[in-house]
This record gives structure tokens, C-alpha cells and sequence, in this order.
């Protein structure tokens, strides 16, 4: 092939239309973590999500999402905005190029936190027109080590839920195949998180994979006493005991437990995921794709992981994260979140433990007719093929 028609043939890939647009997905119940209890925000009713629509003159089209919790949701759309237009014209083909173009287009206010959320939309919405166009499961076509990755259930274990639901909804999620339950701690009382962890234990048994979750929300005595205490537990890992930016904090404490600590969901760059790897912080590292920025920067984080010797739990967003997880040389963990299905008309399966990588090309999601109605802003730029 000719370098001329090498060129044609990429630039019939060129983006010709991109769509961005606000959608407020609502929840069935408030809810509360610890950082309610705390005082520190409110119960979460809604969660605003991005998405991003990217068609090229040839017709391939992909679709990607971000969102933010309690706020930044209109925020993240107007930059989206803003910054779309560049990528008219570019070949839809060079995804870590434009992720570039992107953040350089709104450098101003930096490379991390809602910017980056804004670019992760379109970033998501490029591999998977990629991943699409070559007939493959974006799991695929990053290279996958497993066809099912080990899932536990976080939704049913917030702190709004009684205790004899708590215990309740343990059995519901068993019976749906989840393989891990996951409980919220971190309450001002620290004998109720106990008491609410030794009743569910003893109601699993001692094996059945169990996980605590404190949001951040203990100073480091308490946590190196709720360490302590958790130990009996037998738990797969203590995630958030302190600060996500308490790099040494909770290096200190993975340093001295045998209980594995778990960090990183609330980091929305690959440099806060670094410091966070450098210090030994956490032995499960759990970066958010669309929180730091996209599939892109996602995969930087999980190379550095991988050579530190980590685990990796993405957080939230299952429908993306499954097959990022996939393609992890280590066995991952996935969270099981139900939350974001309404916009979707594919489902995961579950079966014994594990959640299927779906074999559909791309993400292997559409919108539902649901998430459209739901829209409360978009734009288009450019003109479909």
C-alpha cells in the first residue's frame, strides 16, 4: 500500500459528528455512606451522566459515558462542550493522540477532576467505535486473560440499610450468582460498624468473600484501631480507611495489617494514581475509568499497577469496567452496581461468582429509550454521514 492511499483510507475514519449530552439518572432510594453520616454531604438521589456520541464519515460510530455524583453533572456537560469541536476532522483511529488534543483544548483548568471526566466521555465513546469497527469486544481487543471476572455487590450494603436487610439483601445477591458482598463502615459510632461486620460475617461464614468500606471517613487512629479490629474478619480488603490523598497514611497501614487495603476510586488523574503506587499505599488499587479520564489513561494506571505487583478493583461503572478487568493479568475483582442498567438495554450476566465479559462488539451497551427521555441537555457538532 501506497503511503498516499494509506492516508486515504485513514481519512475516510475522519470524526465527522459528535454528539454530547446531559442525562439525570434517578434512584430509587437516597442513598447514605458514611460521608453522610459525618455530615460532610448529602443523601446522593441522582447521578448526572455524560454521554458522547462519535460517528466518522464512514459510518462507524461509538458511544461512551462519564458521570458525577451529587455535583458537577452540568460541569462536565458544558466542558464536553466546549471541547468537542476539536475533534472534527481528526481520525478516530488515534485515541491517545486526541485524548491529548483534548486536554491540551482546555488546559487552563488543568488534567485532572471534572475536566478529565468530561474527555473520559469521549475517550470511552473512541475505543469502543475502535473496538467496534474491528467486530471485537472491547476486552478483546485490549487483550483479554478471562472470559468472567469475580464481582461482589456494594448496593446492598449502605449504611441507610437496617441491619436485618443488610442481612437480607446478603442472601438476595448470593442467589443472583454475585461472589463478594461489600458493607459500608465508618459511622461516628465505631462499635455499630462492628457489631453491623460481625453479624453479617457470621451470617456468610467464614469464607464467603466480604469487604468494608470506610469513604475516607476515619483520622489515623481510628483507622489503625478499625484495622485492627477488622483482622478477625477474614475480609478481602478495608477500602478508603482514610483519605484518598493519604498516600503515606495508608502506606503506613497496608505496611502493618494483614488485611488488604483498598484506595483510589476518588483519584481522577494517572499522577495521584502514581503517587498513590509509589508510596505502597494500597494492596488493591481501584481506579475509575471515567473518573480519570477515560480507557487511556485507565490503562496507564493498571501498567503501573501490574509492574508494582498491585490488584486492581475498578470502582463503580460495571458495563465499562468488566472488560477492563478482563484484560488485567491478575484476577480482579469488578463492583456490581445495578444503578446505571436503566440506561442501558443489554444486561451483564452473573453466573457462580463471576461476571460474563459480554461478546458483543465495543462496550456491547445502547442507550434505552429511558436514557433519552432522561436527557436534559445535548449538542451536536459536525454532520452524520
Amino acid at each position: 500500500m501506497s503511503h498516499n492511499s494509506a492516508f486515504s483510507s485513514a481519512s475516510d475514519d475522519a470524526i465527522a459528528w459528535v454528539r454530547v449530552a446531559s442525562v439525570t439518572l434517578p434512584l430509587a432510594n437516597p442513598i447514605s455512606d458514611a460521608k453522610v453520616l459525618t455530615g460532610r454531604q448529602k443523601p446522593m438521589t441522582e447521578i448526572a451522566m455524560l454521554f458522547t456520541e462519535i460517528e466518522t464519515g464512514s459510518g462507524h460510530r461509538g458511544i461512551g459515558f462519564s458521570y458525577s455524583k451529587r455535583a458537577g453533572g452540568p460541569g462536565q456537560f458544558a466542558h464536553a462542550k466546549e471541547i468537542a469541536p476539536v475533534l472534527l476532522g481528526e481520525d478516530a483511529s488515534d485515541i491517545a493522540r486526541l485524548w491529548d488534543k483534548l486536554a491540551w483544548a482546555g488546559a487552563s483548568v488543568g488534567r485532572s477532576g471534572l475536566s478529565t471526566q468530561a474527555i473520559g466521555a469521549f475517550d470511552v465513546a473512541l475505543w469502543d467505535l475502535k473496538a467496534k469497527r474491528a467486530g471485537l469486544s472491547l476486552a478483546k481487543l485490549l487483550g483479554a486473560y478471562r472470559d468472567s471476572v469475580r464481582c461482589y455487590n456494594t448496593s446492598g450494603g449502605f449504611l441507610h440499610t437496617p441491619l436485618d436487610q443488610l442481612v437480607k439483601n446478603t442472601d438476595m445477591s448470593r442467589e443472583r450468582g454475585i461472589g463478594g458482598i461489600k458493607l459500608k463502615v465508618g459511622q461516628p459510632d465505631c462499635a455499630l460498624d462492628i457489631h453491623r461486620v460481625q453479624t453479617v460475617r457470621k451470617h456468610l461464614g467464614d469464607a464467603f468473600p466480604l469487604m468494608v468500606d470506610a469513604n475516607q471517613q476515619w483520622d489515623r487512629p481510628t483507622a489503625q484501631r478499625m484495622c485492627r479490629i477488622m483482622e478477625q474478619f477474614n475480609l478481602v480488603w478495608i477500602e478508603e480507611p482514610l483519605d484518598c490523598y493519604d498516600a503515606e497514611g495508608h502506606a503506613a497501614l497496608a505496611a502493618q495489617f494483614d488485611t488488604p487495603i483498598a484506595t483510589g476510586e476518588m483519584l481522577t488523574s494517572v499522577a495521584e494514581h502514581w503517587e498513590l503506587i509509589r508510596q505502597r499505599s494500597a494492596d488493591y488499587v481501584m481506579p475509575d475509568a471515567p473518573r480519570v479520564g477515560g480507557i487511556t489513561p485507565f490503562l496507564k494506571v493498571a501498567s503501573m499497577a501490574e509492574h508494582a505487583g498491585l490488584m486492581i478493583a475498578p470502582h463503580f461503572a460495571m458495563e465499562l469496567h468488566v472488560h477492563l478487568a478482563a484484560a488485567y493479568p491478575r484476577e480482579p475483582w469488578v463492583e456490581h452496581f445495578e444503578w446505571l442498567e436503566p440506561l442501558f438495554n443489554e444486561r451483564l450476566e452473573i453466573k457462580d461468582g463471576r461476571m460474563l465479559v459480554p461478546t458483543r462488539p465495543g462496550l456491547g451497551v445502547s442507550l434505552s429509550e429511558q436514557a433519552v427521555r432522561w436527557t436534559v441537555a445535548e449538542a451536536e457538532f459536525g454532520k452524520r454521514a
